[in-house]
């Protein structure tokens, strides 16, 4: 049965993170937006790793053996796990944490985000109680700082439990990524080194997607996932991926992600890369937006201050692409582009944030007829969306679908700004109403 799964997100321990970002919040919003899976994020906090004791229990297994090749015993299962207060297991949570690793590696300065998926609380707890033991301090932040070498935390990993899941989280973006511009490498094998055989995914993050990878031959191997890595509950299933499940089970995941079956890997749901905060160079300071072209005529520096500029994610993946735009390996799964509802909403009806009462009612309105986000944005006919909105809502789904956008791409940490309607539309649309 095909699912949709979110497997990096963060809780509300996370620095710059919502306070709603609760276990019981993000399984009410999963249940909105259409999210089967989702991760837990944070597992390493101390605290949050006590809520999700807490308020998470084991979903029922369809069979009762172990993980294979891993010895019988207390945490020798993987795991999918459920809100206990929930009437239903339609939610399942997997258990994830995103690393922070700052060291130093053939004499530079790294700085690379990792995403954790443990299979069970029993392997969380022993990888939290030896990087506490270890003295890390894992309770300052819900992403912790580590002082340790990528290529080590997948040893340690593994060594605690084989099916402990491990990849690079939002691989091109120009700070604390494994191709990133300030501080990456320029290869999978320069990263992780003798463990590199044991990385099986990467993470597109906001700023690139799937078509973008494709054009580096040495990724194809990985299989491609997209994850919101969401800062609130509105953000969750931003970007997100699309499975063909039996069993619902860790097992089940891991197998598919690890063996790159596209059998049950049926697509991901993608930002529109220009969106994202570092999809081209540029110097925020001075609003200044660059393509690769205009960053290397400028000679790397800011024109106005002579500074070096943010080196985006377009400009990383053509230094390292050994293929033209366009090529799409015999191995990939398919991709689609979205809008979230509440942003399609606000411009459709005029209004500047997605979170004002105007939006929100208009949103509510469709969930409650439409089924979820996902189902109303990927799935419904047009026609049908036009029964259960205003047709200025419609058209804007019509044309995301399409791709028929206008985008300012982002910069520098700035987002880029996607737009639906015209100046024009937008005036005449303001003019109606006023009459």
């Amino acid at each position: 049965m095909q699912k949709i799964l979110d497997l990096h997100i963060h809780s509300k321990y996370s620095r710059a993170c919502s306070k709603n970002l609760t276990l019981p919040n993000i399984d009410a919003a999963c249940r909105i937006k259409g999210i089967d899976i989702i991760a837990t994020g944070d597992f390493t906090h101390p605290q949050w790793f006590s809520d999700i004791k807490n308020y998470l229990t084991p979903s029922p297994r369809l069979t009762l053996s172990p993980s294979p090749f891993v010895p019988h015993g207390e945490g020798s299962y993987g795991e999918l796990y459920k809100l206990k207060s929930a009437e239903d297991d339609r939610i399942k949570f997997i258990l994830s944490a995103e690393i922070s690793l700052i060291y130093k590696d053939n004499g530079k300065a790294r700085r690379i985000h990792l995403v954790l998926h443990a299979p069970n609380m029993c392997a969380a707890e022993k990888l939290n109680n030896h990087l506490k033991k270890s003295g890390y301090n894992i309770k300052s932040d819900g992403r912790p700082i580590l002082g340790m070498r990528a290529p080590d935390l997948v040893k340690l990993c593994l060594s605690i439990h084989p099916r402990f899941l491990i990849y690079p989280a939002h691989v091109w973006t120009p700070w604390f990524s494994v191709f990133g511009s300030k501080s990456g490498f320029d290869s999978m094998e320069e990263c992780f080194q003798d463990q590199t055989e044991n990385i099986y995914a990467l993470e597109t993050g906001l700023s690139s997607d799937p078509e973008m990878n494709w054009r580096v031959s040495a990724l194809d191997r990985l299989t491609i996932i997209s994850n919101s890595d969401a800062h609130s509950p509105a953000n969750l299933g931003r970007e997100a991926n699309i499975m063909d499940l039996e069993n619902e089970s860790y097992d089940e995941i891991y197998e598919a992600i690890k063996n790159k079956d596209l059998k049950k890997l049926k697509g991901t749901i993608e930002f529109y890369p220009e969106e994202g905060m570092y999809h081209f160079d540029g110097h925020r300071e001075h609003s200044l937006r660059l393509t690769p072209a205009e960053t290397k005529k400028n000679k790397g520096v800011c024109p106005v201050c002579k500074k070096p500029i943010t080196i985006g994610v377009v400009y990383r993946v053509d230094e390292l692409a050994d293929r033209d735009e366009g090529f799409k390996p015999t191995n990939a799964a398919p991709f689609v582009k979205l809008v979230g509802l509440d942003k399609i909403i606000a411009e459709a009806i005029g209004v500047k944030a997605r979170s004002s009462k105007k939006v929100q009612a208009e949103y509510d309105e469709m969930i409650k007829k439409g089924g979820t986000e996902i189902n109303i944005l990927l799935k419904m006919p047009i026609e049908e969306i036009k029964k259960i909105a205003r047709p200025e809502i419609a058209e804007g789904i019509r044309r995301v679908r399409a791709g028929e956008l206008q985008i300012e791409p982002g910069f520098d940490g700035t987002y880029g700004t996607v737009r639906i309607f015209s100046d024009e539309e937008r005036a005449e649309a303001k003019q109606r109403k006023l009459f």
